[in-house]
């Protein structure tokens, strides 16, 4: 019997998208293979960033656009975690708010979603000027660098949204581009023409993985959300955000990553666009964790003191030597950056942004 098995029902706070509800239950049919007992009740919300459909995001501002709202039912009470595409997530939470689970990550990648009459084709191979439907400038600035024959439009809606633009026949979009993950998680792999390697393109950070928020007092939930770990994946995500926070980046300048844990060793790689994609600077950072060989159980926790997080994630299961070396490898990659005026590049990006009708 575990410290949550007094608690009746859960309630779970999630965006209305049809996405987010697919996630959201995927968290739920994790939990219940170990608490089969409990009961959960989804409590689903509309975003600002869910509203505002007509700007691009920079525009709007990148503070909580996807999950003000939320955070406040769990703040007041009215849930007891939140599920969250990591990626939509600041880096830094509202106090008293704290990550208690990341699951185990999916295809992080980009995926390129061509028209009906592009079917078979690359965005190597579309011919010149053809428009490339993205909401993301990380995206944009990449493909402004390295494929100079298309035109990047932004895109903005759900993904229902956003694939039945593309499929208007008399649309502007030859292909749009999304996160891989979601169009898996939708069961809708068919609709991938390509997938972006990140030599092509790297992708956001957390891109592929879940969070789950709860309040960081709430000893219940933390226990209850503990068994849905991944250790690889929280690793590799306290180090891509920890690269972001130092940065102090976000939806409003072009900053990427990729990462990957084998063996024992952490590799990141982390980079900074300008706008028009012609000003790069890009390093890879790499060091070796410290991972128990077993599965044994982790230390137990004093009840009366709030553990360290790292990039507002809770260790959980996870070695905190691990995640401090996660966290510094990632602040050390961004620091590199900085040297090399990554913080000047970003600067004139939002500058940009700003002064654009």
């Amino acid at each position: 019997m575990t410290s949550t098995d007094a608690r009746d029902v859960i309630r779970v706070g999630s965006r209305k998208s049809e996405l987010a509800l697919i996630q959201t239950r995927y968290v739920i049919d994790c939990l219940k293979e170990y608490h089969p007992s409990k009961e959960f009740e989804i409590v689903t919300m509309s975003t600002k960033g869910d509203k505002i459909l007509d700007k691009p995001l920079p525009k709007i501002g990148e503070k909580s656009l996807f999950t003000e709202e939320l955070e406040l039912a769990l703040e007041n009470g009215h849930v007891d975690f939140l599920v969250h595409s990591l990626k939509d997530l600041p880096t830094a939470l509202p106090e008293g708010m704290v990550l208690g689970a990341i699951l185990k990550r999916e295809d992080p990648r980009d995926a390129v979603v061509m028209s009906k009459k592009y079917k078979g084709k690359t965005l190597a191979t579309l011919p010149e000027g053809s428009v490339i439907g993205t909401s993301s400038l990380r995206r944009s600035a990449q493909l402004a660098r390295n494929m100079k024959h298309l035109k990047v439009e932004s895109i903005r809606g759900n993904l229902n949204t956003r694939l039945k633009k593309l499929d208007d026949e008399n649309g502007p979009f030859a292909a749009i581009i999304l996160a891989a993950a979601g169009l898996k998680r939708m069961k809708w792999d068919d609709r991938i023409s390509q997938l972006l390697e990140p030599e092509e393109v790297l992708y956001a950070v957390g891109q592929g993985a879940l969070g789950v928020e709860c309040r960081e007092s709430d000893w219940k939930i933390l226990s209850l959300l503990e068994p849905l770990y991944d250790v690889n994946t929280t690793l590799r995500c306290v180090c891509e955000r920890s690269f972001l926070k130092t940065l102090g980046g976000g939806c409003s300048a072009p900053v990427a990553v990729s990462s990957i844990l084998t063996e024992k060793q952490l590799t990141i790689t982390g980079a900074v666009w300008s706008l028009d994609g012609q000003k790069l600077v890009k390093s890879t950072f790499k060091n070796m964790l410290y991972i128990p060989d077993d599965d044994g159980e982790p230390p137990k926790k004093c009840p009366y003191r709030e553990p360290q997080l790292y990039c507002s994630i809770a260790p959980g299961k996870v070695s905190s030597i691990s995640l401090m070396i996660a966290e510094n490898l990632g602040k050390d990659l961004a620091e590199s950056l900085i040297e090399k005026n990554a913080l000047d590049i970003m600067t004139e990006a939002r500058s940009e942004i700003l002064n654009t009708k």
